[in-house]
């Protein structure tokens, strides 16, 4: 390639050019003939202040650029760089739409050039990533970028990024180019020039492929390798303590000796032995994952029967398939057999997925879908969809090629390349099975589940196995989901599915059109649309006039309770049953056309047995819609439901609920009693000291040992916890005054502590009124505070950003309480604003309640504080995760020290120094300790 192209790089004052903001910063580096050949960077003075945000983001300060040159005096430069040039830049539309507007403003030409932008290229060529972000796209590559947020080495980083990138387009498989080169036209910036020339240059050579590649059907794959299961020979269980540190000592270079780790192999040897079931909490640092993967390894090459290890999150999965299983096998010295299995429509079809390839694509997404999964096939060896990093749209793509039982589309030719089958495979070959809750679960209720027959299992995670099972058994209807589905069939005159499904009935079959009754059908669907209008429009009036009398935020939940007297409630239930009536009657009329089409299925080409597929899942998404709908409105089941909306979007937000009240009777009888020994692990298991909460919860009857092994960590010399007793009684006061003088004290606290501060909150409304009294007081300027729900991105991305910054706080509520680790001095300070107790409207929790009420018990100690205390105990472990962390945590909720049922909270975490005080000694306080 000989062109042209110059990677730029500008810093602003801020994000919009026709609201005043101004460069400040420009970079530039040129690339000719694949090789950097020159560089050029100036400060710009921007005649206007610089925020202090940006002024942390980039370094760049007023002083700083006040005698820098204006950009009209650095614009003949830069244009002439420009000339015959391809623009690049990281974001090509934000770079672009400001450095067009400063070269006309000087009186210069604009840039009317190609443009490559090297996120979007990125996405394409690394499908995987799990940011696009330029610093980690950075680390990614192993790149030096020692100052970020600085045009001249941005733009350098860019550079070496697209070099490295345009490589990997050479590089691919020749079939691979050819799809991107077609599918580029559609794209925001000008990647086809490029797909074009790699594509004539390969065109014009021999093609010699890799050899892990294989061009099948004209897609480029990955060779898999055949699975066959190895032959290991038996490995003695490893008695002495001795001979465990010795095992142990291969997997770490420093391995620090762990006594926790070693009882816990004890343990679950035992279990697996005396077929039994134990209950372990092992504390953080323990070494939990080879405390049980070790004994379960050892004993599956023992016995011949393999170890179903199941978690609550695709988090911890990864962890164990990707760096846990590894060291296992430097350990015992043998290939380990394991592998993780998913749903079914986890896994791509690679016939739906060759049949989309031949229908021209308009839209955008679905187009840089297309090619993302075009490169991540010639990478790929599982074809998991969480491997992928797509876009809202490309998931909306990724429905139409998950894999699926096909009634119509021909995938015979696809058989020896099902990656859903292979998965199958490799878990009937496993030693050591990795799954999820949910799919265990599945498993259980299904005649022939992807799961080999199993006797012994892990629950990592375990003190969420009741959630994912109650989870698992109920039932939601969202309007959003509803309208999707509805929308995808359309009604005939929008040209959508069931125009093309009556196009093509008709165009195979003359005599067929007089009998379809298009219009009657027509007029079904669109009846359909209005009672779904009326449906959640009464749900969302339900859930009003029941929360009447009671404080709500944003968010509304209302329990549903039947009521024939209830004239709101009455007229739900008739929409409801109309609903369902019609949706049983369109079902039908899809059915009976879907057999009329099976009586010839060799007739239809590949697009029409593409849209006949659409049309099974559509018909069997509804029959999902139609079985729900019956079950949260015309079934006496027993189950608790209830109304979720948002009332800044009522209609749109609102989703209707059921789940079983408890679930530990099916589980006691369908799972426990149906294995040998089931081993229960996580950190939070026991109450006080107790096993009784979470026994009564997963239907664990009788076990044969319930074990607590203690963090290793030093938590009286790395933590102190310090309760304010200078904040109002949390009962005494309103909600906004509580968060009024919360939010004082959080100010303070981050003054003192410089930052790196995790704050925890029992609710949303909360959270996003604490963080708003915060910006608007304008005292934490110089922070960058991240806030679950108000700040864009994934629990994820939110804690990478985090990361990223000295001054930073970080609010979160709901899944932040567990599962987010942040070990080192990224975290030094951790305030958990409330007690999180489960509001007793709640309507799970109020069920439970009203039926441990019925039979006599006492709901707050039976069921709130448990539940509280585990949820505490989740909380507090997020600040101390490796032995040389040291932290403060604030508990705002003075009922920690000032209630005789505080004391279930401490006792249930490790013994760390309590000390009480008000915001002035407490300041002083932390100086002393950090």
């Amino acid at each position: 390639m000989s062109q042209k192209f110059v990677v730029v790089d500008l810093e602003t004052t801020g994000n919009s050019p026709k609201k005043g903001d101004r460069i400040i910063q420009f970079g530039a580096v040129i690339i000719e003939d694949g090789k950097i050949t020159g560089r050029f960077s100036s400060l710009v003075n921007p005649l206007k202040e610089i925020p202090a945000f940006i002024e942390q983001l980039t370094g760049i300060s007023d002083p700083m650029v006040k005698d820098a040159p204006l950009f009209e005096e650095i614009a003949p430069q830069v244009s002439e760089m420009l000339e015959d040039a391809y623009f690049v830049a990281h974001n090509v539309l934000f770079d672009l739409s400001f450095l067009q507007e400063e070269l006309l403003n000087s009186g210069q030409e604009g840039f009317y050039g190609p443009v490559i932008d090297t996120v979007e290229m990125a996405r394409i060529l690394y499908p995987s990533a799990d940011s696009y972000k330029l610093t980690d796209l950075a680390a990614r590559e192993d790149l030096h970028h020692d100052r970020p947020h600085q045009a001249d080495s941005d733009a350098q980083v860019t550079a070496e990024l697209l070099l490295i990138m345009l490589e990997a387009v050479k590089a691919l498989p020749e079939v691979t180019v050819k799809e991107l080169a077609k599918l580029s036209e559609g794209l925001k910036s000008d990647l086809h020039l490029i797909f074009d020339d790699v594509l004539s240059l390969k065109e014009r050579t021999l093609e010699i492929l890799p050899d892990h590649i294989e061009v099948y059907r004209g897609i480029a794959l990955k060779k898999r390798a055949g699975i066959r299961k190895v032959e290991q020979s038996a490995i003695e269980y490893p008695e002495s303590v001795e001979e465990k540190k010795s095992l142990l000592q291969k997997a770490f270079s420093g391995y620090e000796f762990r006594h926790g780790q070693i009882e816990m192999m004890d343990c679950v040897r035992e279990a697996f032995s005396k077929n039994g079931h134990a209950l372990i909490e092992a504390g953080t640092g323990v070494g939990k994952s080879l405390g049980y993967l070790i004994p379960s390894a050892i004993f599956s090459l023992e016995s011949n029967n393999p170890v179903v290890v199941s978690t609550y999150t695709t988090q911890l999965q990864e962890q164990l398939l990707f760096n846990d299983v590894p060291k296992l096998a430097h350990v015992l010295g043998t290939t380990i057999n394991a592998s993780l299995i998913k749903g079914r429509n986890n896994y791509i079809s690679m016939a739906r997925f060759e049949q989309s390839l031949r229908e021209v694509e308009e839209n955008y997404d679905t187009a840089l879908t297309k090619m993302q999964i075009l490169v991540w096939l010639t990478q790929t060896e599982t074809g998991d969809f969480d491997e992928l990093n797509l876009s809202s749209g490309g998931m909306l793509f990724w429905i139409k090629v998950k894999n699926e039982r096909a009634l119509f589309l021909k995938t015979k030719h696809w058989e020896d390349h099902d990656f859903y089958q292979r998965a199958i495979e490799k878990a009937h070959n496993a030693d050591i099975l990795i799954t999820n809750h949910s799919m265990l679960l599945a498993d259980l209720v299904s005649e022939k589940g992807p799961l080999p027959n199993y006797d012994y299992a892990v629950l990592d995670e375990g003190h969420q196995f009741e959630k994912a099972a109650g989870k698992y058994f109920g039932k939601s209807l969202d309007y959003l989901a509803v309208r999707l589905v509805l929308n995808q069939l359309g009604l005939y005159d929008q040209n959508q599915l069931f125009y093309k499904l009556e196009m093509l009935l008709n165009n195979n079959n003359a005599d067929l059109g007089s009998r379809l009754h298009t219009f009657e059908i027509n007029q079904l669907i669109s009846d359909l649309v209005y009672e779904t209008e009326e449906l959640f429009k009464l749900a969302g009036t339900y859930a009003r006039k029941a929360l009447k009398n009671k404080t709500y935020g944003s968010k509304m939940n209302a329990s549903i309770v039947p009521d024939k007297d209830n004239r709101i409630w009455t007229a739900l239930k008739t929409t409801a049953e109309r609903f369902y009536f019609h949706l049983k009657d369109l079902i039908n009329s899809l059915e009976k056309r879907l057999d009329e089409a099976g009586k010839s299925p060799n007739r239809y080409t590949g697009v029409q047995q593409s849209i006949l597929e659409e049309v099974v899942q559509v018909k069997e998404d509804l029959e999902r819609i139609c079985s729900t709908a019956r079950t949260l409105f015309m079934d006496d089941s027993g189950y608790v439901r209830w109304i979720e909306a948002d009332i800044r979007s009522l209609q749109n937000s609102t989703t209707i609920f059921s789940r079983p009240v408890y679930v530990s009777e099916y589980l006691a009888e369908q799972f426990f009693a149906k294995k040998r020994s089931v081993v229960v692990t996580s950190a939070t298991l026991s109450v006080n000291n107790s096993f009784t909460f979470i026994k009564k919860e997963l239907g664990l009857r009788n076990t044969l040992m319930e074990k607590q092994i203690p963090s290793p960590f030093s938590y009286e010399s790395q933590v102190k916890l310090i309760v304010p007793d200078d904040l109002p009684d949390i009962k005494s006061v309103s909600n906004d005054d509580y968060v009024a003088a919360i939010t004082e004290h959080i100010i303070s606290i981050a003054e003192a502590t410089k930052g790196r501060m995790l704050i925890l909150f029992t609710s949303h409304e909360m959270l996003k009124k604490a963080y708003e009294l915060i910006k608007e007081s304008g005292l934490l300027e110089e922070f960058i505070l991240i806030a679950q729900g108000i700040t864009a991105g994934s629990r994820t991305r939110l804690t990478r950003n985090f990361k990223r910054f000295d001054k930073a706080i970080l609010f979160g509520t709901s899944s932040f309480w567990e599962g987010v680790d942040i070990p080192g001095e990224d975290l030094s300070c951790l305030i958990i604003v409330r007690l999180p107790f489960t509001p007793p409207d709640e309507p799970i929790t109020a069920a439970k309640c009203s039926l441990i009420k019925e039979n006599g018990g006492s709901p707050f100690s039976e069921l709130s504080l448990p539940e509280a205390v585990l949820r505490f105990k989740q909380g507090f472990g997020r600040l101390i995760r490796t032995s040389n962390d040291k932290g403060l945590i604030f508990i705002f909720d003075r009922r920690l020290v000032t209630t005789s049922y505080g004391s279930a909270f401490l006792h249930s975490v490790p013994d760390v120094p309590v000390e009480k005080g008000s915001i002035t000694e407490i300041v002083d306080t932390i100086h002393d300790w950090l």
